[in-house]
């Protein structure tokens, strides 16, 4: 297999497992991606549409939805009067735990063909790929 065909088809894999995850814990994968990106500290909205490759009016309604249901706030920017940033209610951060660590236990088991060396050089080449591309940290290492 070509790495384009195996970075797109590991992409659609892990894309799939963030979505069984979010919908387990009962909610959308965007809205589970949304909570994952606010777990370490609340965003404005520009970095966050940057963050999760959204435009202004997409973002806007998923922060509205996920807003309704009372997973997220908005919040005063204390840098920018006139902006505001968007984080975690204590609802939406138990959530957001939970779809992160189910997350975690489900990506983790992918790979339980290789062996401890295989997994070592696979999570080496994989991380230089990111660092590499400069990708947001939008998942951080459970062990970190």
């Amino acid at each position: 297999m070509a790495v384009v065909t195996a970075l797109v088809r590991s992409a659609f894999l892990v894309n799939a497992v963030y979505a069984e995850s979010s919908r387990a814990h009962g909610l959308t994968p965007q809205q589970g991606q949304l909570l994952c990106v606010l777990l370490p500290q609340p965003y404005g909205m520009s970095e966050l549409g940057e963050t999760l490759g959204l435009g202004r009016s997409s973002l806007t309604g998923l922060v509205d939805r996920t807003v309704r249901r009372g997973l997220v706030r908005r919040e005063p920017d204390p840098r920018d009067g006139r902006a505001v940033r968007v984080g975690l209610t204590e609802e939406g951060d138990r959530l957001a735990q939970g779809v992160y660590d189910e997350t975690c236990r489900r990506v983790e088991n992918l790979p339980s063909g290789l062996n401890t060396n295989e997994r070592e050089r696979l999570a080496a080449l994989l991380a230089r790929v990111v660092l590499d591309n400069k990708v947001p940290e939008v998942f951080t290492d459970p062990d970190a």
